[in-house]
């Protein structure tokens, strides 16, 4: 069988910014841990120019405020840069969340001269008025939602989930969906956190990382043949060195195969679109 895979190697840049938004912090060793992303984008930089690969980075506009010189770096490496909101939180509102969401549109389009297509919410929370904002912004995907592991899908709006009767299914929508996984990403298995709710362990070896993400591409690549590998990565995580050396294992395992193309999440969405036409309901 003839193989069609698409890899995306995707980071969230969320560098001060999680800890300000998600996690609340103001304690100056929190806030350095993000600061050490600005450290490991550049590593990463390096890696994919060595490789040839073009990768899309989520970007807070928080971040493109706090380190402008690498987001225009990364852009000007030919990367896409896509939405992943402005403080990394989930707002209180729809009208909050429309705010952050135009604000961090700003910051992006004022350093980058780009406008983002993409959007990732941060921490996979997805509001029940996300989709819609996207829509009225007219975005070509987001990559939150979990309905699929390797096969993007088109995004409905308007689905109930009474605690008291059936799912009611909502309306299909021309938004791409771009699956996201926490298995495929690296920041909960790797960042030693601390919160409220409980301790967040991480630390685990490369090894074990190694061993579930290249078993999640054989298994793509080896059963099913076609379809899109999305890795989720955080350049303050991902970035130590032995993480790295982990990384780079894989690429160099998913590069030895046949029928592989390493795209942005913006081509994958495109050729998904032109290849599987939106029809409304």
């Amino acid at each position: 069988m003839m193989k069609k895979i698409d890899v995306c190697l995707t980071f969230d840049f969320d560098a001060i910014s999680v800890w300000i938004g998600t996690f609340h912090a103001r304690s100056p060793s929190a806030l350095s841990r993000g600061e050490f992303g600005n450290v490991g984008a550049g590593r990463l930089l390096t890696m994919l120019r060595d490789w040839g690969i073009q990768a899309t980075w989520f970007v807070p506009g928080h971040t493109a405020d706090a380190f402008p010189q690498t987001v225009e770096q990364i852009a000007r490496a030919g990367h896409e840069i896509a939405h992943h909101g402005y403080f990394h939180e989930r707002p209180k509102t729809a009208e909050d969340e429309a705010r952050d969401f135009d604000r961090a549109s700003a910051a992006l389009e004022r350093i980058t001269g780009q406008r983002a297509v993409g959007y990732r919410s941060p921490a996979a929370g997805l509001m029940p008025s996300t989709l819609d904002c996207l829509l009225e912004r007219d975005f070509l995907y987001d990559s939150s939602m979990m309905g699929q592991d390797f096969c993007p899908y088109y995004c409905r709006v308007g689905d109930q989930a009474p605690s008291d009767g059936p799912f009611v299914w909502g309306r299909q929508t021309h938004l791409v969906e771009l699956p996201f996984t926490w298995g495929l990403d690296d920041f909960p298995i790797f960042e030693h956190v601390w919160t409220r709710n409980g301790v967040n362990p991480g630390l685990a070896s490369p090894s074990h990382v190694y061993e579930i993400w290249v078993g999640d591409f054989d298994y793509l690549y080896e059963r099913i043949g076609e379809g899109v590998f999305i890795l989720t990565m955080h350049p303050q995580a991902i970035g130590r060195g032995h993480r790295l050396l982990m990384l780079e294992r894989l690429v160099d395992h998913i590069r030895r195969r046949d029928g592989i193309t390493f795209k942005t999440m913006a081509e994958v969405a495109s050729e998904f679109r032109r290849t599987h036409p939106f029809e409304p309901q």
